[in-house]
């Protein structure tokens, strides 16, 4: 039996990573050639000439604009329990359809669990990094297929013991005080958590409390989603402000919203302000990307290829 690779998303490089710290770890994977493309009227083409019945296929696909990747996912996964796939995993990096979890006014629609229901009809794992959880304790509670949510904790906190000399962790609200004290933990350094009040969606206020301390200090931002950047922007000018270092912001997921005519994109605003420099981790890819997440998902990839096939009575 082989395992292969299915890259749905074209993040080649990490799929060409994983695909080898799986072999060099004794999970023999191929890369599956896949041809793909959009008809003139915007459908969707794929032509997945391998034979891969019976076979292991791990899907790997970020779900950042995920509409496109959304429907391919399911056309694929339809595709491969038809040519004989023996059991599909889903890696998601970043996991769309998590924040429409209620309904907020009569009559909205519960992205969040119509979505899952696809994924659990389709997949027979997933493998996801730091979801958005909102109002959900876990995944488990709209997911029945095994689902783990890895989190980006430690490898940001090798990534400043290292990279970074003499770093200050700064949370931006309340919610990010166990994020912002574990990863410090990890760098073994100081951290701060902020008091945030958001009055609109572009609308934030930033409370910060005195940090002259930290003069010589290199402050950090640390989030899990850098949408628009405006959080990041005004807690970087208050801490200016005051007299501390321009921040670096590192984010897991590279969000970032896109700009238009005269108007910037999320990165290049941030850019433009009192900041030091932009690390995100590759979950989506962006020219931020800085912090590889391999080391994450290999290891739970193969607890998930042995847990599933302990189940079934079958080795690797």
């Amino acid at each position: 039996m082989t395992t292969h690779l299915l890259c749905l998303d074209g993040h080649d490089e990490l799929a060409a990573t994983l695909a080898l710290k799986l072999s060099a770890e004794g999970t023999d994977v191929q890369i599956l050639a896949l041809e793909s493309r959009h008809f003139p009227d915007g459908e969707l083409y794929f032509n997945l000439p391998k034979i891969i019945d019976g076979d292991e296929v791990i899907v790997l696909c970020h779900l950042h604009q995920p509409s496109d990747k959304t429907l391919a996912l399911w056309f694929m996964a339809r595709h491969l329990r038809e040519f004989g796939a023996r059991r599909i995993g889903l890696v998601a990096p970043y996991l769309a359809y998590m924040r429409q979890d209620i309904r907020f006014q009569p009559g909205e629609c519960l992205t969040s669990k119509y979505f899952a229901e696809l994924i659990n009809q389709s997949f027979d794992y997933l493998i996801t990094i730091d979801p958005h959880l909102h109002r959900y304790h876990s995944l488990s509670e709209i997911y029945s297929i095994p689902a783990q949510a890895l989190h980006a904790t430690d490898i940001i906190g090798h990534y400043l013991k290292q990279q970074v000399s003499n770093p200050l962790v700064i949370g931006p609200d309340e919610e990010s005080e166990q994020w912002a004290k574990d990863v410090a933990q990890i760098a073994g350094c100081d951290y701060l958590v902020l008091r945030k009040t958001r009055s609109g969606d572009r609308d934030v206020a930033i409370h910060i409390p005195d940090v002259q301390i930290y003069a010589d200090h290199q402050p950090v931002l640390v989030d899990d989603i850098i949408s628009t950047g405006r959080t990041m922007l005004r807690t970087a000018d208050e801490l200016v402000a005051q007299g501390l270092n321009k921040p670096l912001c590192i984010g897991v997921h590279a969000v970032f919203a896109e700009g238009g005519p005269g108007v910037p994109s999320a990165d290049e605003e941030m850019r433009a302000g009192p900041i030091a420099g932009i690390v995100t981790c590759n979950c989506i890819p962006h020219a931020t990307n800085g912090i590889d997440i391999s080391p994450l998902l290999v290891p739970a990839i193969q607890a998930m290829l042995h847990a599933q096939s302990a189940s079934s009575g079958d080795t690797l």
